[in-house]
Parts: structure tokens; C-alpha cells; sequence
């Protein structure tokens, strides 16, 4: 969801220079980060089977890649957006210091939502498919919400802001962000009422639009329109 380099509504470049708590900040959540993901692939565990039978094993542990793969995309977008938002900041403070704590709170329960899933899926029948679904959508839900939140403080927050930093950038930020809210909380519900399958496309589906939307929807919209 952002780049380490952006650029403002008339394409020149933002390049701030961070100030040494903002530095500190990246830092410290750079190493979130790097935990986070390295505890995703602790669920893609060898398969358990009789001689002869390993290609059927590792078919059968399909649901633990498509969580893995999923959840990947979550947290290495997260940590493009994490990286795009603070290279745009030229000072901080407690509010966001505390907001950035969040959004590291809620992209640090991504493992674990991400093993229930998968294990609902593979071993479990369909009400614990549901269940699966449930938690990582409120999962979801609740690392979307935290983005929303840090984007909003920094949306009013001008003073923190390079300068050079367009004043639409955080809003839209914002609105991509409710993107998931909303997607998250559809997916909750289509996996109870209807089809846990579906709900899982749509998991996969939501980090594949941040990933290609990563530079910003306003800057896209530059990039169509450069003499506009």
C-alpha cells in the first residue's frame, strides 16, 4: 500500500529527511515486522503420511499454503504501506507512537489467524470452517481499522508532514483503508451465511488490491491522466 519513495499530486519527488524518533520508529517496526513474517511459514510443516503417499500429503495441506500465501501478501503489504506512510513524516510524538502500535499489534495476530484457518479448513468440518473464517476476518477487520485510524491522525496532523507531502495523500490512504473494513466484514458474512470458500477468495482477493493499488489511488490516477 506505498512505496518508499512517493510522490505529490504534481509528480516530483517526496524524500523527507526523518527525524531521529521517526527513525527510531521505522526501525523498531521494520523488526516487527521481519518476526511477523518469518512466524507465517512455521505452519508449512513437513506432511505426515505412508511411503509412497507424499504427493497426496502435500495436496492435502493445500489450505496451509493459501493461508500462507495470503497472509504473506497481508504483511508485506502492510509493511510497504508502514514504510510509504513514515518516509512521509518528518516528526513524531506520542499520538503517533501509539497509533503505530496498533497497526503492530493487530499485523501480529495475522500467524495465528492465519494457522486456525488453515487447520478449520483442512481438518475441521464446516462449522469450524465458519469459525476459521470468522476469526481471520475479524482479524482483518481489525488490522484495516488500525490503518484507518494511524492514516486519519496523520490526515489532521499536517504539522508532522514534510512539507512537500500532498495534503490528499493520508485521506485517500484512509479511504483505501476502509476499503477492508468493509471487505473483511462481507467475507465474515459470507462465510457464515453462504460459502467459507468464498470467504477465502475474498481474503486473497483484498491483499492483491492493495498490492496493486501500493502507490496510492491518487497517484494512479496521475500516472492515467499526466497532463491533467
Amino acid at each position: 500500500m506505498g512505496t518508499d519513495r512517493g510522490t505529490d499530486d504534481g509528480g516530483s519527488a517526496v524524500a523527507p529527511n526523518l527525524r531521529s524518533e521517526t527513525s527510531r520508529l521505522l526501525s523498531f517496526s521494520d523488526g516487527v515486522f521481519a518476526i511477523i513474517i518469518t512466524l507465517l511459514v512455521l505452519d508449512l510443516q513437513p506432511p505426515e503420511g505412508r511411503r509412497g503417499e507424499l504427493l497426496h500429503a502435500l495436496v492435502e495441506r493445500w489450505p496451509a499454503y493459501l493461508a500462507y500465501l495470503t497472509s504473506y501478501l497481508v504483511v508485506a503489504v502492510s509493511w510497504l504501506n508502514h514504510r510509504a506512510a513514515l518516509h512521509r513524516v518528518g516528526s513524531s510524538g506520542k499520538g503517533l507512537q501509539w497509533w503505530n502500535l496498533g497497526v503492530l499489534f493487530t499485523t501480529a495476530l495475522v500467524p495465528f489467524a492465519a494457522s486456525v484457518i488453515s487447520q478449520a479448513v483442512r481438518e475441521g468440518d464446516q462449522a469450524d470452517e465458519r469459525v476459521g473464517v470468522a476469526l481471520y476476518g475479524a482479524v482483518g477487520l481489525l488490522l484495516s481499522a488500525s490503518w484507518m485510524g494511524l492514516f486519519h491522525y496523520l490526515a489532521r496532523r499536517h504539522d508532522l508532514l514534510d512539507p512537500a507531502v500532498s495534503r490528499g495523500f493520508f485521506p485517500t490512504e484512509r479511504a483505501r483503508a476502509a476499503v477492508g473494513v468493509l471487505g473483511y466484514a462481507l467475507a465474515i458474512l459470507i462465510g457464515f451465511l453462504a460459502s467459507p470458500l468464498l470467504a477465502l477468495v475474498i481474503f486473497l482477493l483484498l491483499p492483491a488490491f492493495y498490492a496493486a493499488t501500493s502507490s496510492g489511488l491518487y497517484e494512479l490516477r496521475h500516472l492515467r491522466h499526466p497532463h491533467g
